[in-house]
């Protein structure tokens, strides 16, 4: 499954790495990075059907999270990637946008990797 990470945080990259280290090495997880909503969207340009999961970070600078997000349901719908949005902050307003704006799935930071891993799963065998 490809799963394309948004975050303006470049560390998230050696995280994400470290903790799927061995999905990664299985073949059964292969991730992409963008730095900014723009950099996901042109990379949905040039990859268009190989992103089946968005990762994204709501609070970015230049094109937020949730414009990203909206911009994604707008052009993807065939098929439609599932996408998830992550935030640092739970706080209801950002929870509830991002359910207005079509979001399959919410995390909140620091990203629980177990039960992200068990999300991954279950999305992985339906």
């Amino acid at each position: 499954m490809k799963i394309l990470v948004v975050d303006d945080e470049t560390d998230v990259k050696v995280l994400f790495e470290q903790k799927f280290r061995r999905e990664i090495k299985n073949h059964e997880l292969d991730f992409a990075f963008a730095y900014s909503g723009e950099d996901a969207l042109l990379f949905m340009q040039h990859n268009e059907h190989e992103a089946v999961l968005i990762l994204s970070d709501i609070n970015m600078p230049g094109m937020s999270g949730l414009e990203l997000l909206k911009q994604i349901k707008l052009k993807y719908e065939t098929p439609p990637p599932f996408v998830m949005m992550i935030t640092a902050y739970g706080d209801t307003e950002n929870y509830e946008e991002a359910m207005r704006l079509g979001a399959d799935d919410f995390l909140t930071k620091p990203v629980d990797f177990t039960a992200l891993k068990e999300k991954l799963k279950h999305l992985n065998h339906d």
